[in-house]
């Protein structure tokens, strides 16, 4: 238990390589477009591709909750401010769900292929946010039910989509992960307005038939 206590300690004490981006970014995400945002644990610092947090076994180094964790995500900028001042390399980690966006991600290289059809066929997309393994398509907010119907109603749907839906998270640009950066695909329109983002419905029906015609058979990663 020291150990863990300890860890988290040094977690909350890293506040050198600042970047001054990270906070203008969570500010505008929480105050302007109003999506509920928190700092991202860190990646551990004696080597990236490991996690900060106690699990030696982490999937998503760097880019989900640790402490605070996921129930604290605000848009109030007093608390935004506060958090990066303290940790101001920390990644900004969106609570998915609710006032904020959910996403469908899958494997890049499938993804790279699935949006290039998708342009072919003049698709509108809303913001594709993009890590070195995953890039993840903004929707509007779902419900588990809604997404049960929607998935049950396909014939086939690839093993490799994930869903970030209510309760769910997502690593958001500039941040800077154990997996490396996180940059926008597509970026969010200029402007003080939350991104639009179409429906899951349609972005699901797209991505599932893009991947069949091109013959993408996403890997699980």
């Amino acid at each position: 238990m020291r150990e863990i206590l300890g860890k988290r300690r040094r977690l909350l004490s890293q506040q050198s390589d600042g970047r001054p981006e990270l906070i203008s970014a969570a500010l505008t995400f929480a105050t302007e477009w109003q999506w509920p945002v928190l700092p991202g644990v860190a990646p551990d610092p004696q080597g990236r591709a490991r996690c900060g947090c106690p699990d030696p076994e982490c999937t998503v180094p760097g880019a989900h909750p640790f402490d605070p964790g996921l129930l604290a995500a605000t848009t109030d900028a007093r608390m935004v401010r506060w958090w990066w001042a303290n940790r101001p390399a920390a990644p900004i980690v969106l609570a998915t769900g609710g006032t904020a966006p959910c996403a469908v991600s899958l494997p890049a290289p499938a993804a790279s292929r699935a949006l290039a059809a998708l342009d072919r066929e003049g698709m509108r997309l809303g913001p594709v946010i993009a890590s070195p393994t995953r890039w993840a398509l903004l929707v509007r907010p779902y419900s588990m039910e809604q997404l049960g119907e929607l998935l049950y109603a396909k014939d086939f749907v690839p093993g490799s989509l994930r869903f970030h839906g209510e309760g769910g998270y997502l690593a958001l640009p500039p941040s800077e992960t154990g997996q490396g950066e996180i940059r926008w695909e597509r970026a969010p329109l200029p402007g003080s307005a939350s991104p639009w983002v179409p429906d899951v419905e349609a972005v699901v029906d797209a991505v599932v038939d893009a991947l069949t015609r091109t013959g993408v058979s996403a890997p699980e990663l």
